[in-house]
């Protein structure tokens, strides 16, 4: 069956192809890193400890209550384990899928309110988009958040255009309301506040009050309680110390005061807006610009977007607590948009767009060897991992010239769909690319080069302590707790719950340490190289078994 090139949104089986690709190739990179601290070995392993004890409430990590964030990232990943195991891709699958079904919202929404071209647009350019594209691929919260987002956006978005019948714009809304409870599981308060606010800057923008009829606030305020509360209650009746914890600390004061280690100056996020929304950056002004000229019909469908985007990005910048994934819930939004300015964009517009492409791949290819040769590095292994990231990066940088040098010929020849598809293709192998040459980046910091003379050693009856440290991805890799000693930071809350599971001082560790080995009982203990200097300094009987250039592990005979 031939293809028109210009109505490639015609074509089913292109856009079921398509589909099975990206669905494909992202499940499969679920398992080609090792599990990077902290966010992706802490995840894993809160998640690990749900599944060894069946505990679905009270949400523990290394054994201690932690109430930072809610349980839904715990949840799938437990699940995940209960019905595939334990392994890197398990770890990563919710996060992947959420990745996935933010690009099919997102695709989906686009053609039910702006045409079938500007969905397969907006599909393509969030699949497409380096920031959406790492965070499906990392165990962390961000696209947790973000693909329930998409789905309370998508859904609004759906049930709001003028053109929608009654009963599609009820059951649309009630699946903006789930989704909004699911992203308050996610991450939090911030699943509702950040679509509220949106939703009220909306209406003051576009002076469309009626929208407020249209909510079905009644039967969404019911599924959204039937689904957000249980938890909280549940858990606040095993553990009164939570609410306090979870909803005054971990927002109010996290938000408004600094001392998280987390701050960052107000253009943080604008700088990482670049690189974020590649390919696509040299659209990206003129898609905000057009966004604001308003449509027919009293739904401004783009205007919301660009409230959306607009507001939970100068949100974020305004927090004092700033970190790269907070800005992931934007990308949809941004996706549209730039979707909406692409199926106008005239002939000048796609070839500058795809020229940037090739000048970005260009730039790679001549600045990196340079880069590289001139780059320097503390330690021996953090210098091989550089070095073998060069190979990875070159080939990024060959896939964006050559699909910006095709785009361009696409475009010289009013190819527009065409144009599109191959910067977006060129974008994605990039991505993965760039994603797949960390991996001795990863091992490096999570230490996995050490598991085998650790596991060689360790039997279940060893006490193995973390002294001044927490190694989130290797205590994951070990599958078990480790012992605190004089280690505190994100412990401190369940740690003054309970005090008993942890050492709190180096010489009380010493003097069980040392007792231990005196009595023939075997200790292991994970540690920093100045650490271990300062107990050698002691006369603290010890024995190395593994070391790399950040930690040790040492037995006490």
């Amino acid at each position: 069956m031939k293809i028109n090139v210009n109505e490639l949104h015609s074509s089913r089986v292109l856009m079921w192809s398509l589909l099975g690709i990206f669905i494909v190739v992202t499940l499969y990179a679920l398992g080609v890193r090792t599990l990077v601290p902290p966010d992706e070995g802490r995840y894993a392993e809160m998640a690990r400890e749900m599944f060894v004890t069946g505990d679905w409430i009270t949400t523990r990590l290394n054994g201690i209550k932690y109430f930072e964030k809610p349980p839904l990232q715990t949840w799938m990943n437990a699940l995940t384990f209960a019905a595939f195991g334990l392994g890197e891709w398990q770890a990563r699958l919710w996060t992947g899928l959420c990745g996935i079904i933010g690009v099919c919202m997102t695709a989906y929404a686009g053609k039910k309110v702006f045409g079938p071209r500007v969905g397969l647009y907006a599909g393509l350019v969030l699949a497409s988009s380096l920031f959406w594209l790492a965070s499906g691929q990392i165990n962390s919260l961000d696209m947790g958040l973000s693909g329930m987002m998409t789905l309370t956006m998508g859904s609004l978005l759906i049930a709001q255009r003028d053109d929608a019948t009654a009963i599609e714009r009820r059951n649309w809304m009630l699946a903006c309301w789930a989704a909004m409870a699911l992203a308050v599981l996610a991450k939090g308060l911030i699943g509702i506040v950040l679509p509220g606010a949106v939703l009220v800057l909306y209406s003051l923008c576009a002076r469309d009050w009626r929208i407020w009829t249209r909510l079905h606030l009644v039967k969404g305020l019911l599924v959204f309680f039937a689904i957000a509360t249980p938890w909280f209650v549940l858990v606040a009746l095993r553990n009164p110390e939570q609410p306090h914890f979870f909803f005054i600390h971990e927002h109010f004061q996290r938000f408004l005061m600094k001392g998280h280690k987390r701050e960052g100056a107000w253009y943080y996020f604008l700088v990482l807006l670049i690189p974020g929304i590649l390919p696509w950056i040299g659209v990206l002004p003129q898609s905000l610009a057009a966004a604001f000229k308003r449509q027919e019909g009293a739904f401004q469908p783009r205007l919301m977007l660009l409230v959306w985007a607009v507001f939970i990005f100068f949100f974020f910048s305004y927090s004092t607590s700033k970190l790269p994934g907070y800005i992931v819930p934007i990308f949809p939004a941004l996706a549209l948009l730039v979707a909406l300015y692409l199926e106008s964009a005239s002939r000048r517009q796609r070839l500058f767009a795809a020229g940037l492409l090739c000048v970005l791949g260009a730039a790679i290819l001549i600045g990196g060897p340079i880069a590289f040769s001139k780059a320097s590095a503390r330690d021996a292994d953090a210098l091989v991992a550089l070095k073998g990231y060069q190979p990875w990066l070159m080939a990024a940088g060959f896939f964006a010239l050559a699909g910006g040098a095709l785009a361009l010929l696409h475009a010289r020849q009013l190819r527009r769909d065409m144009t599109v598809l191959t910067i977006a293709g060129a974008g994605f192998l990039a991505t993965h690319c760039i994603l797949a040459g960390s991996e001795l980046y990863g091992q490096n910091r999570a230490g996995t080069d050490m598991l085998p003379q650790i596991q060689a050693e360790l039997t279940a009856d060893t006490k193995l302590y973390s002294v001044g440290i927490y190694e989130q991805s290797l205590t994951y890799y070990l599958q078990r707790p480790v012992i605190l000693v004089d280690y505190w930071d994100e412990f401190t809350f369940g740690l003054k719950q309970q005090p008993e599971l942890s050492i709190p001082s180096i010489e009380t560790f010493i003097t069980q340490w040392t007792n231990d080995a005196n009595a023939g009982v075997r200790d292991m203990a994970i540690i920093s190289l100045n650490r271990y200097k300062e107990l050698q300094q002691r006369g603290v009987p010890m024995r190395v078994i593994a070391e790399d250039a950040r930690r040790m592990v040492i037995a006490n005979k």
